[in-house]
């Protein structure tokens, strides 16, 4: 049944009047206006239907959806089974629609939202409305439907290799010089292949994606974002323009188009709706072709702070302690996606640059640091980390960041700035904190060279943020509080007193604004600060097991364990302490 026939049968409209505001509204006239022409508030008839069926209402803006969502329902379902995709708000998929009544729809709805892997929830809205969504259907689908059209029709084949290799078959003389124009791009879409990207791109930003995956497969390339930590597929685009894609990115990236045999990296920057929004582009061979990753990196978002990384308590301060030292390493260990670049991020940006000369050598620059010379190295041209630092020895620095240690040459130099009175920050691939040692030690660096030097290391991974009010709390059972006193029995009593009593934890529920119960994410974290006896372990016995438990005993707590005290505050779900793996509470149910 229809919006005007649920208001005929709540009694808020008659029959007649029914007919004469359809006639009206055929004519487009807002159906809000012809309402209040009979005495009836659209906000108010809404509300009161939405009563009727416990639903929440919504009455559509300007523009009535975000397209970075349309994505995820073809637009042929929505036309048939009368609903449309609003926004996608804290990892759940708003969907407008018309008729509550229509049992089909909703058993379609259950299933689109089982195949995408996103939770969904239902708003009423009006007919008007809903057909306003479906007119502004130009979505990822929509748009890039229309580019490939005009693809297929306006495509000119190429002759000789050579041309082929560089245009890809689809890319003009003209629209490569538009696409190279400059540093910085403005999305231009005004060539069916450079539109398909500008749409990507766009849809991926406006849906906050922290990546962009390109996949080949056999048959179709397969377009996924990651938004909130998790891939979920957006598009699905033909093979025959896989190519074309990806010509046009590495254009933008300024790589090698005629270089399909080896992976390359590159990155550009867009203005979009003002905004500065830079793309680190790496590329990888298939077997059906090149894949494509996009970080994207939003610069007007670089407001971090170590509070906002996920720093709070003891964690905060010992931290702040270690970047006061003099000279030494601190180093932030963790793997791929872990956040150890928002991390020193967030450290440089706490650091004094007015009266110290700061400088940083990345691979690639992900963040711009006012008052930081950061430098991209480019192992191409033999500009490595290890060269970079010679370089930036001479450059007469207080601070270093060296964005990841990797090798033993660049470990070696970045010991001996170290000794030289520089205090240096960077990463490395580890999955704990104590592991860093002997990775160094692997490396070729000598332990005596470790113990005086390395001031600390934060191992960190990254866990799901409990929406605010979206925590419903549940005592803890005592054979659970056995579990957790097991966890923390070699931790010396002393420091066991700073502990939070083991009361209750929290599960995620849904809320009105936050329907999954989560949003963002934040670091849980495990610091290994130099001390005397831990220097001691370094120089006589540098292997993981000895370096932890010197850290325990000085009070080191693991990343489990701060993942355990931000479960009991209440800032993340329960659920995610099983989530870094190795299950504390077996089977995840401890209610």
């Amino acid at each position: 049944m229809n919006f005007l026939g649920l208001l005929v049968n709540k009694g808020l409209l008659s029959a007649k009047d029914s007919a004469l505001v359809e006639a009206e509204v055929a004519k487009n006239r807002p159906l809000g206006d012809v309402l209040a022409e009979h005495d009836v508030s659209l906000t108010s008839a809404l509300a009161e239907i939405g009563k009727e069926y416990g639903l929440p209402t919504r009455i559509l803006g300007d523009p009535p959806a975000d397209e970075s969502v349309f994505g995820y329902i073809p637009i042929d379902s929505a036309r048939y089974y009368g609903f449309v995709p609003l926004g996608e708000v804290d990892g759940a998929l708003e969907v407008g629609v018309t008729d509550p009544d229509n049992i089909e729809a909703l058993d379609a709805l259950q299933f689109i939202s089982g195949k995408i892997g996103i939770p969904y929830k239902i708003f009423l809205i009006t007919k008007q409305d809903f057909d306003r969504v479906i007119n502004a259907y130009q979505n990822l689908s929509g748009e890039i439907g229309t580019a490939l059209t005009e693809l297929d029709t306006s495509a000119k084949p190429t002759t000789g290799t050579k041309a082929a290799a560089m245009t890809e078959s689809l890319l003009s003389n003209e629209e490569i010089l538009n696409l190279t124009s400059g540093p910085h791009e403005t999305l231009k879409e005004d060539a069916p292949v450079t539109k398909i990207v500008s749409t990507i791109l766009r849809y991926a930003i406006e849906g906050h994606s922290s990546d962009i995956h390109i996949e080949p497969s056999s048959t179709k390339t397969r377009v996924r974002f990651r938004m909130d930590g998790d891939l979920h597929t957006s598009l699905e685009l033909p093979m025959k323009v896989h190519e074309a894609v990806v010509a046009r990115i590495k254009i933008l990236a300024r790589l090698r188009l005629d270089e399909k045999r080896k992976p390359q990296d590159g990155r550009f920057s867009a203005t979009v709706d003002k905004r500065r929004i830079d793309f680190r582009v790496s590329t990888f061979p298939t077997e059906y072709g090149e894949k494509v990753e996009m970080r994207i990196l939003d610069q007007s978002a670089t407001t971090t702070t170590l509070e906002s990384v996920g720093f709070t308590g003891a964690h905060l301060a010992e931290t702040r302690e270690m970047m006061k030292a003099p000279y030494g390493i601190i180093l932030v260990a963790g793997p791929t996606g872990s956040g150890k670049s928002t991390t020193l991020f967030a450290m440089l940006s706490e650091m004094d640059r007015e009266t110290a000369n700061v400088v940083s050598l990345e691979d690639p620059v992900e963040y711009e640091i006012p008052g930081v010379s950061q430098s991209q190295v480019r192992p191409e041209i033999g500009y490595t980390f290890a060269a970079g630092l010679r370089s930036i020895l001479r450059q007469d620095p207080d601070v270093i960041m060296v964005g990841e240690i990797r090798d033993s040459e660049t470990a070696m130099l970045a010991v001996q700035a170290a000794l030289t009175g520089h205090l240096v920050f960077s990463t490395v691939h580890t999955n704990t904190a104590a592991g860093a040692i002997p990775r160094l030690v692997d490396m070729g660096v000598d332990p005596f060279l470790i113990a005086p030097t390395l001031v600390g290391v934060i191992g960190q991974r990254l866990v799901q943020k409990l929406c605010p009010d979206a925590g419903k709390p549940f005592p803890i059972k005592d054979s659970i509080k056995l579990l957790l006193d097991r966890q923390f029995a070699d931790l010396p009593q002393k420091y066991r007193t700073t502990l939070p009593p083991f009361k209750e934890f929290y599960h995620a529920v849904p809320t009105e604004e936050c329907p999954n119960g989560t949003r963002g994410r934040t670091a849980v974290f495990e610091i290994l600060h130099m001390n005397k006896d831990l220097e001691q372990v370094v120089l006589k016995e540098p292997v993981e097991e000895k370096v932890y438990a010197a850290a325990r005993a000085s009070g080191m707590l693991t990343m489990r364990e701060d993942a355990i005290i931000k479960a009991l505050a209440g800032e993340i779900p329960f659920e995610e302490v099983n989530a870094l793996g190795g299950e504390l509470f077996p089977g995840g149910d401890i209610t």
